[in-house]
C-alpha cells in the first residue's frame, strides 16, 4: 500500500478525437439564418520561439546547480556539453535553455505542491514520514532514491530536503532533472509495479561506470567522452520514448484514510498513462510526441563533437500548467529558480498555444429560434490522448455561454468568472459541501457545464484533501478518442450523471442549449468558450485555510497572481429570426 503513496504531480499534458453525429432532418428543416464566425483563442501563434532570452535587469535566475553525487548529478554537470543545440531553423532547442523553466525542473519548487504537503502532512502527521518519502519521489527523485539506497530517512519539510542546510538540497531542487530519467531502467515499465514513482533505478553501478540511457548509438570515441567528463556512460535506451516511462509517475494511487484517520483503502488520484494506454492512441502516438516537440531537422547534440542527429525531441515538456509557470516566474528570487524571466515566458507562450490549439475543439450545431427560445448543441471534442482536463484533481475545464441581443445587451450568461478563479453559479465555488452536476441540457444561468473529478471521503461528503478521497464522486472530464473501459481499472471510467449520458462518449461530448430568449429583440449573437483552469477556486480557497508557512507562502503567492483561465477553443454564431 504505502509503496504506491506518492504524493501532488501537477504536470499536464495534451494530444485527437472523434467525429460528430449528423442533425437529424426536423433540425435541418427548422434552421434559421445562420451566420458562424470563430472567435480567436487566447493565442494564435504556432511557431516555437526563436529568442535567445537575453537577461533581463532584474533576477536572472540561478545558475543550474552541478553537484555531484554518488548516483547522481545535478543539470548544470550536463549542460556543460549539452548546450548551444539549435536546429535546422535555427531555433535554439538546448535543454539548458528550454528545460529550466518547465514544471519538471520545478517540481521541489513548485509552491502549490509545497503547500499540498504541508496539508496532507497536517491531516496524518502519524504517517507524515511516509507522505513526504512518497511526495519526494516523484518531486525530488535524485535526492529521494540517494538516501533510500543508504537506508535514511526522507524528508521534504521541516530541516528536511527543502532546507538549504540539508546536504542534499541541491539535487533535491534539481527536480525532475536529467540523471533522473536516463537513469530510470526498462525493467517493469508499463506495470502496475512500476507506476506511483515505481521506477528502477541500479543503485549498485559505481560512480563513473554508471549507465545513462538515450535514443541514440553513441560512437565509442563520444562514449569516453561522455564518461569522462560525466561519470556517466551513455547507452541506448529506446523506452527513453515511450509513453511507459513517463507512466512511473504520471499513474499514482494513493490511500484513503477515514474519518479516524485509518486505513481504508486506495485512491486513484491521476491515471494518464492508463487513460493513454485505454484509448486508440497506442501505436499512433506517445506522451513524447507531444510533450517534447520535434526539432526541425538534425541537432548537434554536444559541443564535443559528433555527427548531428535527428529525430531529437526537445526538452521543453509542454503541459498545461501556465498559472504556475506563472507564479515561479513572479517570485523567481523567493523560490531559488535558475529560469529568467524569459524562459517562463517562451514556456508561457508554448503552454498556452498547446491548450489553445490542440487541447479541444467547440462546435455550434444547429443553431435556431423555436417558440422564443434559442436552441443549439455544443459538441466538444478532446483532442489529447487522455482524459481532459488530465492529472492533479484540481484541474477543471467549463463552458462560458453568452447570448447577446442586436444592442450588444446580455440576455443569457452561464459560466462567467471572476479574477479570483471562482466561476459564477458554480455550487462547488460557493458551498465546499457541494457541487454542479454533469449536464446534458442548459436553459438557466445558474447551471454551468464543467468537466473536472468531484472526490468524495469515505462518509460521502465533498473532499479536496487527497488522503481522504475515497472516490470521485463526478468524473466527466471529456474521455481519449477510442476509449474503453478496463474491469481491472474501474477508476477510468465516467462517475455520477455523465456516465449516464449517452452523448458522453469517447473523445466527445454533446450538451443541448435551450434559452429563453422571448423578451429580447434579435438577431442574437451566441458565444460559447471552452476554459481551462489548473487551480480550481475551491482546491486554493481550502487550502489556504489551513496552518503552515509553506501554505501561507503560497497563499501570498495566489492573492498577487489572478487566478484566469486559458481559452482552450471558442466558437461564435448570429442567429437571425
Amino acid at each position: 500500500m504505502w509503496k504506491k503513496l506518492t504524493g501532488i504531480i501537477l504536470i499536464l499534458v495534451l494530444l485527437t478525437a472523434c467525429s460528430p453525429t449528423q442533425p437529424t432532418q426536423q433540425a435541418e428543416a427548422t434552421i434559421a439564418t445562420v451566420e458562424s464566425t470563430v472567435v480567436q483563442p487566447v493565442s494564435t501563434e504556432t511557431q516555437a520561439s526563436t529568442e535567445t532570452f537575453p537577461a533581463p535587469a532584474e533576477f536572472t535566475g540561478l545558475p543550474l546547480p552541478t553537484e555531484r553525487g554518488k548516483l547522481f548529478s545535478a543539470a548544470g554537470a550536463c549542460t556543460v556539453c549539452h548546450q548551444k543545440m539549435t536546429d535546422a531553423s535555427g531555433q535554439d532547442v538546448s535543454t539548458d535553455t528550454q528545460w529550466r523553466a518547465t514544471m519538471l525542473a520545478n517540481a521541489a519548487r513548485d509552491p502549490y505542491w509545497l503547500a499540498t504537503v504541508r496539508s496532507e502532512t497536517n491531516l496524518a502527521p502519524q504517517i507524515e514520514a511516509v507522505i513526504q518519502k512518497k511526495c519526494a519521489t516523484c518531486h525530488m527523485p535524485m535526492a529521494e532514491v540517494t538516501l533510500a539506497a543508504e537506508g535514511q530517512e526522507v524528508r521534504i519539510l521541516d530541516q528536511g530536503l527543502h532546507d538549504s542546510t540539508h546536504a542534499l538540497h541541491p539535487l533535491a531542487m534539481d527536480g525532475v532533472s536529467c540523471t533522473l530519467c536516463h537513469q530510470i531502467e526498462p525493467a517493469n515499465l508499463g506495470q502496475p509495479d512500476s507506476f506511483s514513482g515505481g521506477f528502477q533505478i541500479d543503485t549498485q553501478l559505481p560512480a563513473g561506470q554508471r549507465l545513462a540511457y538515450g535514443p541514440f548509438v553513441t560512437p565509442p570515441n563520444l562514449e569516453a567522452v561522455m564518461q569522462g567528463s560525466s561519470g556517466f556512460i551513455p547507452l541506448q535506451g529506446l523506452h527513453m520514448e515511450q509513453s511507459e516511462t513517463c507512466g512511473t509517475c504520471h499513474d499514482l494511487i494513493t490511500p484513503t484514510l477515514d474519518s479516524s484517520g485509518n486505513i481504508a483503502g486506495e485512491f486513484a488520484e491521476q491515471l494518464i498513462y492508463s487513460e493513454w494506454n485505454n484509448s486508440s492512441y497506442p501505436g499512433r502516438t506517445t506522451c513524447q510526441n507531444c510533450h517534447m516537440p520535434l526539432a526541425q531537422g538534425k541537432v548537434q547534440l554536444s559541443i564535443t563533437g559528433g555527427a548531428p542527429r535527428q529525430p531529437f525531441y526537445q526538452h521543453s515538456f509542454v503541459g498545461g500548467n501556465a498559472y504556475m509557470l506563472g507564479m515561479l516566474k513572479q517570485n523567481g528570487a523567493d523560490l531559488q529558480v535558475t529560469a529568467a524571466p524569459e524562459h517562463f515566458d517562451w514556456s508561457i507562450e508554448r503552454t498556452t498555444t498547446q491548450i489553445s490549439t490542440q487541447s479541444a475543439r467547440l462546435t455550434l450545431r444547429q443553431p435556431r429560434l423555436e417558440n422564443g427560445k434559442l436552441i443549439a448543441g455544443v459538441y466538444i471534442e478532446n483532442l489529447v490522448g487522455h482524459k481532459f482536463p488530465a492529472g492533479f484533481p484540481s484541474r477543471r475545464a467549463w463552458l462560458h455561454i453568452r447570448v447577446t441581443d442586436q444592442s450588444g445587451s446580455l440576455v443569457f450568461e452561464s459560466g462567467a468568472f471572476d479574477e479570483n478563479g471562482a466561476i459564477a453559479g458554480n455550487d462547488n465555488d460557493a458551498d465546499p459541501a457541494s457541487y454542479e452536476p454533469h449536464y446534458d441540457l442548459i436553459t438557466r444561468a445558474d447551471q454551468v457545464q464543467i468537466y473536472e473529478g468531484i472526490m468524495a471521503d469515505t462518509d460521502g461528503q465533498v473532499t479536496t484533501q487527497l488522503l481522504r478521497a475515497a472516490a470521485y464522486i463526478k468524473d466527466n472530464r471529456l474521455l481519449p478518442a477510442g476509449f474503453t473501459s478496463n474491469p481491472a481499472i474501474p477508476a477510468l471510467d465516467p462517475q455520477g450523471q455523465a456516465a449516464l449520458d449517452s452523448n458522453f462518449t469517447a473523445a466527445s461530448d454533446t450538451l443541448s442549449l435551450q434559452i429563453d430568449v422571448s423578451q429580447a429583440q434579435g438577431p442574437f449573437t451566441l458565444e460559447v468558450t471552452l476554459l481551462y483552469q489548473t487551480i480550481g477556486y475551491r482546491w486554493a480557497m481550502n487550502l489556504v485555510e489551513e496552518p503552515g508557512a509553506e501554505i501561507e507562502s503560497f497563499a501570498r503567492m495566489y492573492a498577487a497572481l489572478p487566478n484566469l483561465p486559458l481559452t482552450a477553443d471558442a466558437v461564435q454564431a448570429t442567429i437571425t429570426p
